[in-house]
């Protein structure tokens, strides 16, 4: 039976552990909708097929709508994550060492908007909850590998598909004869699906995180399936719509202006690369990065010719992202050792 709200609001008011946690995974939702979801609207904004207030309302809307309808048929990604460690020690440690990880990635996060850096809060999520699972357990036995692979295999499959699939379709555009407003008014549905399939990604995975945590706090995380209700999937999809509403101008300057010069064709380009990785990783049930697709895609479409990448600031995203994994691990670790011995 899936948990209803009432029965969810009874334990929040009756643990406060999880009202902790929650509190965290909802401002780490704020945080992901504030710093990945620009991602998919820097072309429409770097190009002016729209200004940055209607095209950060349009990511919100789509975001949310992305969370609410892919997860309610496919949610695989939310159970990858809803298993990538294990966590013993009781509900109370459980429940101390998940609310650690989720102070981590909020703190990740919030360093990385500050230098302009986009980052993958999907990978600092799974990073962060194996780091405090470690320091629980004392092992790494606690860590699911079966679930990671899926991770790191996400992690390649869609850096480069998302380079390939934004070089191919930008060498296609680039011998179709249209007007540059066409270009502009297409750039328009991409940026959508671009948002909405975000929402698809990011959403689950802290659904997944909601889950787990209240799972935790009943002493039984073992399921092999699990029901989501509605109402979390429009909790969450409330939370990161808002945090998109935030805006996150630094980070579409930082793909769209520093990183490539953006045209309406390349965005276009860019825009279709990044749907076509995005859609084929959600129907597989891989977790993804919708940061690394979108700027692999971008990459992929400046190295094609007429628009050259700034190798030197790509260098410095793709540094970030190497660092996510053990960065966020690290950190987890410690914030949970901290939080533990408290």
């Amino acid at each position: 039976m899936p948990l209803s709200f009432l029965d969810f609001l009874c334990q929040l008011m009756e643990n406060p552990a999880l009202f902790g946690t929650v509190l965290l995974i909802l401002a780490v939702l704020l945080v992901n909708g504030w710093t990945d979801a620009p991602n998919a609207i820097a072309g429409v904004v770097v190009t002016g097929a729209l200004p940055f207030r209607p095209a950060v309302a349009l990511a919100a809307v789509c975001n949310f709508l992305g969370v609410l309808c892919v997860t309610s048929v496919n949610a695989s990604v939310a159970e990858t994550v809803y298993s990538i460690a294990s966590f013993g020690g009781g509900p109370k440690a459980a429940l101390t060492a998940l609310c650690a990880a989720m102070a981590a990635i909020v703190l990740w996060a919030g360093l990385a908007w500050m230098f302009g850096i986009p980052t993958s809060e999907s990978h600092a999520l799974v990073a962060g909850i194996s780091g405090a699972a470690v320091a629980l357990d004392g092992s790494l036995s606690c860590i699911r590998w079966d679930c990671w692979a899926r991770v790191i295999l996400g992690l390649i499959l869609s850096s480069a598909a998302g380079f390939w699939a934004g070089r191919a379709i930008q060498r296609r555009l680039r011998d179709i004869s249209l007007s540059e407003r066409t270009f502009l008014l297409a750039q328009l549905p991409g940026a959508a699906a671009a948002a909405f399939l975000h929402g698809a990604q990011d959403g689950q995975k802290f659904i997944g995180v909601f889950l787990l945590g209240t799972a935790l706090a009943q002493g039984r995380a073992d399921e092999a399936t699990f029901v989501i209700p509605l109402w979390l999937m429009a909790l969450c999809a409330v939370f990161m719509s808002l945090g998109t509403l935030m805006g996150g101008k630094k980070i579409i300057d930082t793909v769209g202006r520093e990183m490539v010069s953006l045209g309406p064709r390349e965005g276009l380009a860019a825009d279709l690369g990044n749907i076509v990785c995005l859609l084929c990783a959600t129907l597989m049930g891989l977790p993804v990065s919708t940061t690394h697709t979108r700027t692999s895609a971008l990459l992929g479409v400046g190295s094609s010719g007429g628009s050259h990448p700034n190798w030197l600031v790509a260098g410095k995203i793709a540094l970030t992202w190497a660092l996510t994994f053990p960065g966020c691990m690290v950190i987890g670790y410690w914030t949970a050792r901290g939080f533990l011995s408290l």
